[in-house]
């Protein structure tokens, strides 16, 4: 028989060792403490079809390190479950005149059978879904939790509502003015709504960022430092005619104060409508209803030409008592700071423009490069030399001048030091049906009333169809029976809160949940936790650096305080994998560029389209599959395996008797893919596993053999390298080596130095620092034999031109340095 028709049965292998993993329980974990524990997650799936290409590169990456880690004699939890709330199963369910669940688990059942067909070293066992009862009842205990610490609240506000999929949208859900999920453009409606207090969580989410410092990318951090947005400044109150209460400003430049020559609040705000005056209310309900119509980023944008009204109402500046009117425009956001800002029109370009637009006064307080804004248009930023600014003038320093202020406000009462953040509070009420219900009942005479614990879950009705159709509502209100209950505490008459939660709230603290499957006294053991967490490698896609990542980092926190877990960060390490593309561009049926994965694996096999996932390039770096092969890879895979159908001898040879270089060669390549893998180089790993085929085919092929026990040692660790990406070749090799089932139970080997060491290397003579020899020396070579050969050679001796050498700096074997005396 030829050699190139020795070849695995892709098809046969997959459905073999599909069925051995799963009748030997291969992947689950042991949990008894005889190995260090580790605990690779990958994020959540959503259940929304058949797996894609982007699933395939995701999970080929999570999977490369947890069989690694199984490998190196780590005990490996790698669990998986669905996140199965949400709006396209309820959608699929108004179109199909069906129950949501009906949708989702189908696809669940269609995803399970695509994950074990992909070889995925899964522990099946930890398989949870959000939608399950036996979960959501431990979400609403949590919310429960939040209720008591005063993190979970309602409030009337303007909220990002989303007019095609008929719900609210947290900011972080909003993307260019656009819902995240449907694109449709996201208009603002007014709604007594839930939300996290996250914000009190801000500073925390910031000060633990160092710890994740040397294993999250450096520009998901920087996304989360960003979002926060950590501001330092004063809260500054101005005296307002006619009212009580003064209003009160955040601002980062306080010392600008003498600047402040008008006031501005949003005119979606509730302080716009106590502060106008009736002369001017016709004027700004026009104006307000003009606001309504356009978006935050409208809103925000320094191109948007400035719009605004006055509120017929002034102010008094705390520092010099100028009256400062106040206008009402939509550059202010009502759910930013305090809703309202001092304007300094010389020194914020913003507030010139709108300045210029009404003809407000415009004074200069800070000398920055000599120039006047009100002349120019262009406001000076930065710092300069004070000037119209009463006590502050002569002051140079910005520092000095923010501390003056500052004490000055403090000491009269008209305001404090502060810090303010950018991260708003998390909206997570929803008006749809598929989602968690929030454990609260509205009674006339207690108010908001928890659902106590032992009556948790609140289940959810059984609406579908019709039912279920967005109505500006949650389709819950229409569940009468359902609504109508009676009050916890007191017995009367209630009802039912008809919002569900956030999705992003389940999957906020699933990962603990693996860690206690059917677990029945609360959301998870804490003891089992303990054993397993912080999560020791996270993977996921970059799209969810501020959603979901800061939400469960938020999480987390909220749970450590709760005393159920010990820890500040869940995750100590996080691996975004790039998209998987086509022809340059985002695969989708609108530009007919789509790749099918079901095909791509009839046609090349499960072990081959990992394979070219992993080998394509750095796994943040997105793949476009018009540029790889497949088939390139499934014969570079059949190749491998006839390696395994040449060994012609026996488990348990004496590798010290074979080939001299192939054990170098390999010995080099066992050290060198164990640093690879460890620094998430996998594609370079499988470029040296190639490099290590190839050295063995070309050693049995000069004549040695396959009974030469160096091609054994080769060939088991090539069956080893390789099941961490192709793991059903990888085990027909392992098989054909008469090793005992499986590989994935097999131990990672040591390299042996010696075998790792050169004969031979370059060594660099250098000559007052510039090179004058390049010599091949041993690679043991001592300093005084090392000095000898330099002095021997022809081109160092004439850059010598004999002077003596009075000093020498060895790094041997690969540098010595000689320096000449005069």
């Amino acid at each position: 028989m030829s050699q190139e028709a020795v070849q695995y049965d892709k098809v046969q292998a997959q459905e073999k060792w599909q069925a051995f993993w799963e009748e030997d329980e291969t992947f689950r974990p042991l949990d008894d403490g005889s190995r260090e524990r580790r605990y690779v997650l990958d994020m959540f799936p959503y259940p929304s079809g058949d797996l894609h290409m982007g699933h395939a590169e995701a999970y080929a990456m999570g999977d490369v390190v947890s069989r690694y880690w199984r490998l190196r004699g780590f005990d490996v939890m790698h669990p998986i479950g669905w996140d199965s709330f949400g709006l396209p199963a309820e959608n699929a369910a108004i179109k199909a005149d069906a129950h949501p669940a009906t949708w989702t688990y189908n696809n669940i059942e269609t995803q399970v059978r695509s994950f074990k067909r992909y070889g995925l070293s899964l522990d099946w066992s930890r398989r949870l879904h959000t939608s399950d009862e036996e979960y959501y009842r431990w979400t609403q205990w949590l919310f429960n939790r939040f209720y008591e610490r005063g993190l979970a609240y309602r409030k009337d506000s303007f909220v990002n509502w989303c007019p095609t999929d008929q719900t609210v949208l947290a900011n972080e859900q909003v993307i260019d003015g656009r819902c995240e999920r449907c694109k449709s453009e996201v208009t603002k409606r007014k709604l007594n709504q839930w939300y996290f207090k996250i914000t009190d969580y801000a500073q925390q989410l910031l000060d633990d960022m160092p710890l994740l410092e040397d294993g999250w990318p450096d520009h998901v951090l920087a996304m989360q430092r960003n979002w926060i947005g950590r501001s330092e400044g004063a809260h500054v109150d101005f005296t307002v005619e006619g009212r009580e209460q003064p209003i009160t400003v955040f601002t980062t430049r306080p010392d600008t104060l003498f600047g402040a020559t008008f006031m501005v609040v949003a005119p979606d705000g509730e302080l716009a409508q106590e502060l106008v005056t009736g002369e001017q209310r016709p004027a700004f309900e026009a104006y307000l209803e003009q606001v309504k119509k356009t978006t935050e980023i409208q809103r925000q944008s320094t191109e948007n030409e400035k719009t605004g009204v006055w509120l017929g109402v002034h102010a008094t500046n705390p520092v010099n008592g100028e009256l400062v009117p106040i206008w009402a425009a939509d550059y202010v956001l009502a759910d930013y700071g305090t809703g309202a800002i001092m304007a300094v029109p010389a020194h914020d370009q913003r507030d010139l423009d709108f300045a210029r637009k009404f003809g407000l006064p415009v004074r200069t307080v800070l000398d920055v490069d000599g120039t006047n804004p009100e002349e120019t248009g262009v406001a000076t930023v930065g710092d300069g030399a004070y000037l119209n600014s009463g006590i502050l003038d002569g002051l140079t320093d910005k520092a000095s001048g923010v501390a003056r202020i500052v004490e000055r406000l403090e000491s009269e009462g008209k305001g404090t030091g502060t810090v303010q953040f950018r991260l708003r509070d998390w909206l997570l009420s929803r008006q749809r049906f598929w989602g968690c219900p929030i454990p609260v009942v509205h009674c006339e005479t207690c108010g908001e009333v928890p659902v106590p614990d032992d009556q948790l879950p609140v289940r959810l009705p059984d609406l579908r169809g019709s039912a279920l159709a967005p109505k500006g509502t949650s389709p819950l209100a229409s569940a009468t029976d359902w609504v109508n209950t009676t009050c916890p505490t007191c017995g009367g008459a209630a009802k039912r809160d008809t919002d569900t939660m956030d999705t992003f709230v389940d999957s906020s603290w699933y990962f603990f949940r693996y860690c206690s499957p059917g677990y029945a006294e609360g959301p998870f053991n804490p003891d089992d936790v303990a054993r397993w967490m912080p999560v020791a490698q996270y993977v996921g896609g970059v799209e969810h650096a501020i959603l979901h990542l800061l939400y469960m980092r938020f999480f987390s926190k909220v749970l450590r305080d709760l005393g159920l877990v010990s820890f500040d960060e869940p995750m100590l390490r996080l691996l975004n994998q790039g998209q998987v593309i086509n022809e340059g561009k985002a695969m989708s049926k609108s530009l007919g560029n789509g790749v099918d994965l079901g095909k791509q694996i009839d046609e090349f096999g499960v072990d081959a389209v990992r394979l070219t996932m992993i080998f394509a390039g750095p796994p943040e770096d997105d793949i476009d599959w018009a540029e790889v092969s497949p088939g390139s890879s499934l014969k570079f895979l059949q190749r491998a395996y006839r390696l395994a159908a040449d060994v012609a001898s026996q488990p348990g040879v004496d590798y010290s008797q074979g080939d001299a270089q192939l054990r170098k060669a390999t010995h080099k390549a066992i050290i060198e893919i164990t640093q690879l893998l460890d620094g998430g180089r996998f594609n370079v790993a499988v470029a040296r596993t190639m490099e290590l085929v190839n050295a063995t085919r070309k050693t049995i092929d000069s004549g040695a053999g396959g009974a030469d026990p160096a091609v054994r040692e080769a060939v088991e660790f090539v069956a080893q390298a390789l099941s961490v990406v192709s793991p059903y070749v990888a085990e027909e090799m392992w098989e054909l080596l008469g090793q005992p089932p499986s590989v994935a139970n097999s131990t990672w080997p040591t390299a042996d130095p010696a075998l790792t060491l050169d004969d031979t290397v370059t060594m660099v003579v250098q000559i007052q620092g510039k090179i004058r020899g390049k010599l091949e020396v041993p690679a043991d070579i001592t300093e005084e034999d090392a000095l000898a050969a330099a002095l021997a050679d022809e081109a160092v001796q004439r850059s010598l031109a004999g002077r003596e050498v009075v000093k020498v700096i060895a790094r041997l074997p690969k540098m010595l340095s000689l320096v000449p005396g005069k």
